[in-house]
């Protein structure tokens, strides 16, 4: 069991949940909540993020692109990092160098479903093995003085559905909170996500429960909290393209009807903030590369926004692309339509 300090390790990261303006967490998702990224979703009110997933071997080997992913600022805490890997020691070793970083919390993926994650091991694939899970939450704990977290799926499959099992040993393990998806390992991301599986957990442990899955509008959220009873939630992939749910859900929690969403140049003015911010990091040529999906994620749903995406997807050059969406989004401000489905 969790001896006293580690007790208070939950009790402190259970005020920094409590007191989160609207409960609401930015997920770790591969390729795309970096440094950048975490910034633009700050600028709406999310309170806490957490950094790309990353690998554990790469770190202990040192290398220079993984230990890039925990580049951060003053500006983005609190922070969690997330590691994966399937080694008790190795888990242990690569926390010790991100602690060093001074994170407020260091997250153990055991919940990622693809496919080169998890044949090593790693990821989803430990929810199989909950003694080897057991095991490496143990390591990490013992290795570091930062709150240490957990995220699950529901289980690897509809016949196999522990997420339950597994909280109880991430809590026994000194686990500061656990983050369950509802969604099984075998699901990857399609179909929905079972909540009741986020209220079971809920009721099986005293440390803190973070809800995951289909949190696409802000009122998905308060919809969670309210079925599931969990801590907070935490935000994926409906924060793509539309940092801002994380102001709509703060608005909504506040108990304003109507919470406010950009305006189309607002919106522009949003893109081209992200947009610098990308090149500021990493550099023009890096960040006009690895900017083109945010550009389809922002432009989805207004109008006229398909033939877009068509045009600059056959774009090589930063400045010719950069001239299309200012002529396009021109267009929409000087002839108003409503945002589409």
């Amino acid at each position: 069991m969790i001896g006293d300090g580690r007790w208070q390790w939950c009790l402190n990261l259970r005020d920094v949940i409590s007191n989160l303006q609207g409960k609401a967490i930015l997920a770790p998702l591969a390729g795309i909540t970096n440094l950048p990224f975490r910034l633009m979703a700050r600028r709406f009110g999310c309170g806490l993020c957490f950094t790309e997933m990353i690998s554990a071997n790469g770190l202990v080997r040192e290398s220079a692109k993984t230990i890039d992913y925990l580049r951060s600022s003053p500006e983005d805490r609190p922070l969690g990092v997330q590691l994966f890997g399937a080694d008790p020691d190795v888990m242990a070793e690569a926390a010790v160098l991100v602690a060093s970083h001074q994170p407020d919390i260091i997250d153990i993926n055991m919940g990622c479903p693809v496919r080169k994650v998890i044949k090593t091991g790693s990821g989803a694939m430990l929810m199989k093995d909950p003694v080897l899970a057991g095991r490496i939450i143990a390591a990490v704990v013992k290795a570091v003085k930062v709150p240490v977290t957990v995220k699950i799926r529901s289980g690897w499959s509809r016949g196999s559905l522990n997420a339950v099992e597994i909280s109880g040993i991430a809590e026994d393990s000194g686990a500061a909170a656990i983050i369950v998806h509802g969604r099984t390992a075998d699901q990857g991301f399609s179909g929905h996500a079972d909540w009741s599986m986020i209220a079971q957990v809920k009721s099986a442990v005293k440390i803190p429960v973070v809800g995951n899955g289909d949190i696409r509008e802000p009122e998905d959220a308060l919809r969670m909290l309210a079925q599931t009873g969990c801590d907070a939630v935490m935000v994926g992939r409906g924060a793509l393209g539309n940092p801002w749910i994380f102001q709509e859900f703060n608005q909504l929690s506040a108990g304003l009807p109507d919470p406010s969403r950009p305006s189309v140049a607002e919106r522009f003015d949003i893109i081209k903030k992200h947009w610098e911010m990308e090149i500021h990091y990493f550099g023009r040529r890096i960040a006009n590369r690895s900017f083109r999906k945010h550009l389809l994620w922002y432009t989805k749903g207004l109008a006229g926004s398909g033939r877009l995406r068509e045009t600059l997807g056959k774009m090589t050059d930063s400045d010719e692309m950069f001239s299309e969406l200012d002529g396009y989004f021109q267009s929409l401000v000087k002839s108003p339509t409503e945002i589409t489905t």
